[in-house]
């Protein structure tokens, strides 16, 4: 599909437009500035297409809790494995999540000690597994942000089978937004916000850190224009001292969203604290199945409890790179005994874990 003014966008002239334009701006502003992201898939744009040697030294970009499979605590895997030791038990989720390294095993290694471990694509795929198997109990291992949870709360709503169910490990970008506000080492000056999860939450959840915080924030989309156009009005707010939340993504995010989506989030589920790995529990952090659709609740389900768990192994530095603290290589494990073929920490295993991108790219 040829989405207008997409040729414009990814043309060199409009890269130097814009990085001139930047470099002008720092030196208007005169002062060191430490923007953050929170998407895998912009730490992404950001490494893959070598934007951070473009800009001026005085800007930095930090990567934050953009992975989804990064931030599911060990404590959820476990679970998960605890479960899949049963005979009658098939778990079910994405391909990053079986490689995440949990207390003791994988999903993977669980798997290759007889765990009925599969692969989907998504949850119609697992409902599908738990119709062709009535005398299994099927496992839907529920990963991600606001973006993947409509479509299994979408499932839950069309009435699957009393076989199936689902471990919740969702998490909610805002609340983590807040609490990163919140630690006064970081001095964040900005954020380049989601454009995945803004397209179903839109622009008001965000609005908080521009409006009470005075904090600018960007919605960007994915292209490196994209990402320096958001880079540049989170500079212009600087400047100007006008501090609001913009949508540099406007060919796909809507003000208000996706309201169908959000309507399924609401009916299906209700905002908890929730942990997030190697950060902490994260008050309205994560969702949790509602009562009313228990019956597909695997925590209820099987009441399974973890007295102890390992979000970070020793020597790892995930929960710091994770919250922009360190770069992946400051960590002492990075590229040596740490490598996407022998992941030590979440970080290093997901195409949207920052260390596994420092690695590829850097």
């Amino acid at each position: 599909m040829d989405i207008p003014g997409i040729k414009i966008l990814r043309s060199r002239e409009f890269t130097e437009k814009i990085i001139k334009s930047i470099n002008k701006i720092v030196k208007d502003i005169n002062k060191p500035v430490k923007f953050m992201h929170v998407c895998g898939t912009h730490e992404h744009t950001l490494s893959k297409y070598g934007l951070r040697p473009l800009l001026p030294k005085e800007i930095e970009i930090l990567s934050g809790p953009g992975c989804p499979v990064c931030v599911c605590p060990a404590a959820d895997i476990d679970k998960a494995i605890e479960i899949g030791k049963r005979d009658d038990t098939i778990i079910t989720t994405f391909g990053d999540m079986i490689r995440v390294p949990a207390t003791n095993l994988s999903l993977a290694q669980a798997k290759a000690k007889g765990a009925d471990v599969r692969i989907v694509y998504g949850p119609h795929d697992a409902v599908k597994i738990a119709k062709e198997n009535p005398n299994k109990e099927v496992i839907f291992f529920a990963i991600g942000f606001e973006t993947t949870a409509p479509l299994i709360g979408y499932e839950i709503q069309s009435g699957p089978p009393s076989n199936f169910s689902v471990i919740c490990a969702y998490k909610l970008i805002p609340a983590a937004l807040e609490l990163l506000i919140s630690q006064s080492q970081l001095r964040i000056d900005g954020f380049i916000s989601p454009g995945h999860v803004s397209t179903i939450i839109g622009l008001q959840p965000f609005k908080i850190f521009s409006d009470a915080y005075k904090v600018p924030n960007v919605i960007a989309g994915f292209e490196p224009n994209d990402v320096l156009l958001g880079i540049l009005m989170l500079l212009q707010q600087i400047k100007n001292k006008k501090f609001e939340t913009l949508n540099e993504y406007s060919r796909v995010v809507k003000p208000e969203g996706n309201k169908i989506a959000q309507g399924i989030i609401a009916d299906v589920f209700q905002s908890v604290s929730s942990p997030w790995r190697g950060i902490g529990r994260i008050l309205d952090g994560g969702l949790a199945i509602r009562d009313k659709y228990e019956e597909f609740d695997a925590d209820k389900k099987f009441d399974i409890k973890i007295n102890k768990s390992q979000d970070i192994p020793p020597g790892c530095s995930c929960h710091l790179v994770m919250v922009g603290k360190i770069y992946p290589t400051e960590c002492e494990l990075f590229r040596e005994s740490c490598t996407p073929l022998n992941p030590i920490g979440p970080c290093m295993v997901s195409m949207e874990g920052t260390c596994s991108i420092y690695y590829k790219y850097h």
